[in-house]
């Protein structure tokens, strides 16, 4: 083959490429193509599983429970104010208390305003600063599965573009196999070459174009996983933004590190986790103190259900109680608690020491696959560019019979080789980049 019909088939490619993703590789932004096909990129398919993520949104339940819990837990620190009302009849037996003598008489009416205030109450003063904390963990519980469903979309995105590449990549093998059979073909009806040479490029053929439909295979299940993420209903008429070849700074990892562990919902969860069991173990050893209420009553307590009564006596008043409550026995009962509390804390001060080494460990691994992957990027680029001019001379000096069939063979699988390898360097690096802007916050 020519240069110019090389360079005319990677024109072709390139022209499939954009044609199959419906976007340029350049990334522009997502818009609705006619009809009723949508046109994504990574944001906007971020922002559509965001909103029909059934776990986020189960999430998201949650942490509105804890805050209905921090304001039942704030409202117990503050005073309540009750109606009671009550009539009482109590048989007669000729006295003024009846029957009973616990009733000051056969008819009593109450009819009482109650302000209750706990002025001092150890228990439920932790109790709201425990709510706050469960509040806040909730919160980074509801981050940590916003991030796993980001993390989630991003591969599965990377997924469709990657197989998307090798299914064009298995196209054009099919396109150079074919017309290497044809040249066989040609040079078989001329005496040049054997029937054996005719027989080698049909096999190659023939398994190209079965590779071709695998590679179709894999499109089509890893665009129906990414479709049961995104979408709220089963859909496949939608189109993916190719950026694998926009250009992506990658960051130093000291400019990385700082920044990811601030926004970490992971280290957020196991810190707060440590913070709400503390003010479990205060919890625990305030049933040690007592405990301090008051309460102020305003109303009628009285044998006729008047506000004077026939001597003209005041029967409308009010009344004081302060009520101290101090704990003296409970067969070690509270002392245990504050054992299994303190457990806890000591099990939340491991469970955050872990997290933290596994950040920092994953946080790593992930930069240096960056790294990695695009000091490869130029090499791999390079292959590519050797392996397809190696195929054309290849296949020029079988036409002027100076190579066998196997060493053509040989150049086409090399080929088809370099170039999956090269896209699988694209979506590694970016895959790379992707899970690193996730954990600093950048989707």
């Amino acid at each position: 083959m020519s240069i110019l019909r090389t360079r005319t088939l990677f024109i072709k490619r390139l022209g499939l490429i954009c044609w199959f993703l419906g976007g340029s590789i350049l990334g522009q932004a997502p818009v609705r193509d006619q009809g009723n096909t949508v046109r994504m990129d990574l944001r906007d398919a971020l922002s559509r599983a965001r909103q029909n993520s059934q776990q986020l949104q189960s999430a998201s339940l949650d942490l509105s429970l804890a805050a209905e819990d921090r304001t039942q837990a704030k409202a117990a620190l503050l005073p309540s104010l009750d109606y009671f009302n009550q009539s009482i009849y109590t048989q007669g037996n000729g006295t003024e208390s009846g029957i009973f003598i616990a009733n000051d008489g056969v008819h009593v009416y109450t009819s009482l305003a109650q302000v209750h205030q706990q002025i001092f109450s150890a228990e439920r003063l932790a109790q709201y600063r425990r709510s706050i904390a469960a509040q806040a963990l909730a919160s980074a519980r509801r981050d940590i599965v916003e991030r796993g469903l980001t993390v989630t979309v991003i591969q599965n995105y990377y997924a469709v573009l990657g197989d998307t590449r090798r299914m064009l990549n298995a196209q054009h093998t099919v396109e150079e196999a074919n017309q290497f059979f044809e040249i066989t073909q040609r040079l078989e009806k001329g005496g040049e070459v054997a029937h054996a040479d005719v027989l080698k490029a049909q096999l190659v053929l023939e398994q190209s174009q079965r590779d071709l439909q695998e590679a179709r295979l894999a499109v089509d299940k890893a665009r129906i996983e990414l479709a049961v993420i995104v979408f709220p209903d089963f859909r496949q008429d939608f189109n993916l933004v190719d950026d694998l070849a926009s250009a992506t700074a990658l960051p130093a990892y000291s400019a990385v590190e700082p920044s990811a562990s601030e926004r970490s919902p992971e280290l957020r969860a196991a810190q707060e986790n440590l913070r709400q069991e503390e003010y479990g173990l205060a919890i625990a050893r305030s049933a040690y103190l007592p405990s301090l209420s008051l309460d102020y009553f305003f109303g009628i307590n009285a044998n006729q259900f008047a506000i004077q009564d026939p001597e003209g006596r005041n029967r409308l008043g009010s009344s004081v109680q302060a009520t101290l409550s101090i704990p003296v026995w409970d067969w070690w009962s509270t002392r245990s608690k504050v054992r299994q509390a303190d457990m806890r804390r000591q099990q939340a001060q491991l469970d955050l020491a872990l997290a933290k080494k596994q950040f920092a460990s994953r946080l790593r691994t992930l930069h240096l696959e960056a790294e990695a992957s695009l000091a490869a990027l130029d090499s791999l680029r390079r292959s590519t560019e050797a392996a397809a001019e190696s195929q054309r001379l290849t296949s020029l000096r079988y036409q002027a019979g100076e190579v066998t069939v196997l060493e053509v063979v040989d150049a086409q699988s090399t080929l088809a080789q370099a170039r999956n390898a090269y896209d699988d360097g694209l979506v590694r690096y970016r895959l790379a980049v992707a899970s690193i802007q996730a954990l600093t916050g950048g989707f």
